[in-house]
């Protein structure tokens, strides 16, 4: 009996561990940088501590050659991945490259489009259906309209002009279109996000699946008085996409409000797990800010 005894009590040790360690296997994923209008040495190091401090996800980082140099070699092996975060505008992926980041999406790969990776591919129309909305790089009224939110409903603008711009660096609110969905749900209505560009007047396609927050650029910031959309996801094929437009990064990891930010974090951890498995499984964190007061993570680390 006691022989039986022992030998349960270990295979329900045995069990749980193996349940347990299965259920702590981090999501892998590739961060693909190297080429940016915007600072990647310390971008792609942010993104990567906040995936991986949370104990979720396991990241390796793709880097391109510098501008200009010779991108036939540079490759990645999408197949490996559940999860692919783009922190990338610079020259063109080769043909290959480009063919098999197409088809890990359609077959229903996790995309995280960060910031200005919605500047990159202008004359791309596949990049340009999965980001939706883009800016910069010579877009325009022939790359799609502008969109924006009124009256309780995205709105377009065909008019021509320039795709992309944004205001001052400041704070300001963010307002839930979306309360439902698996990345949005029980966070609040509106809160306030650190200091960072608000991207405004974009334009593209617009094929954005559930529109999850916006923003009002206000015209005192040098913005477009339009209440404008900024976190979103598309679906393109089998893939789900998350494009979140916040997270214009600092000099230094320590000097990075718009990724310290915690509603930031929160979002970008969120929408991943999301991308990568279709559901969110985090719980709402305590340090989330409020419609008043912005709120810094200086560490990277989440407090659920």
């Amino acid at each position: 009996m006691k022989h039986l005894k022992h030998s349960l009590l270990t295979g329900i040790v045995l069990l749980s561990a193996i349940i347990c360690v299965n259920a702590k296997k981090p999501i892998h994923g590739v961060i693909i940088t190297g080429q940016n209008n915007h600072n990647w040495p310390v971008s792609h190091q942010a993104i990567k501590m906040t995936l991986e401090n949370s104990g979720l996800f396991s990241l390796d980082v793709a880097v391109s050659p510098k501008q200009g140099e010779d991108m036939s070699g540079f490759s990645v092996d999408f197949s490996k991945y559940k999860l692919v975060v783009l922190d990338y505008n610079g020259d063109e992926w080769s043909a290959g490259m480009k063919a098999a980041f197409l088809d890990y999406v359609k077959q229903g790969g996790g995309v995280v489009v960060y910031h200005a990776a919605d500047n990159a591919f202008t004359d791309w129309p596949a990049y340009n259906e999965i980001i939706a909305l883009g800016g910069w790089g010579g877009r325009n009224e022939a790359s799609g309209p502008y969109f924006y939110w009124k009256n309780g409903a995205l709105q377009t603008d065909t008019s021509p002009g320039n795709g992309g711009s944004h205001g001052f660096r400041h704070e300001f609110v963010l307002n839930c279109r979306k309360a439902s969905h698996p990345i949005t749900k029980g966070l609040p209505a509106q809160w306030k996000h650190a200091s960072d560009e608000l991207y405004d007047r974009m334009r593209g396609p617009g094929g954005i699946k559930d529109l999850l927050y916006t923003a009002y650029s206000s015209p005192e910031q040098h913005g477009s008085g339009r209440e404008e959309p900024l976190v979103f996801t598309v679906k393109y094929g089998k893939g789900r996409v998350f494009h979140i437009m916040l997270g214009h990064c600092g000099e230094r990891l320590d000097d990075n409000p718009a990724m310290q930010c915690t509603g930031f974090q929160t979002l970008f951890l969120r929408g991943s797990e999301w991308c990568a498995k279709g559901k969110v499984t985090q719980k709402v964190p305590k340090d989330f800010p409020t419609a008043d007061k912005s709120s810094l993570r200086l560490n990277y680390k989440p407090s659920w």
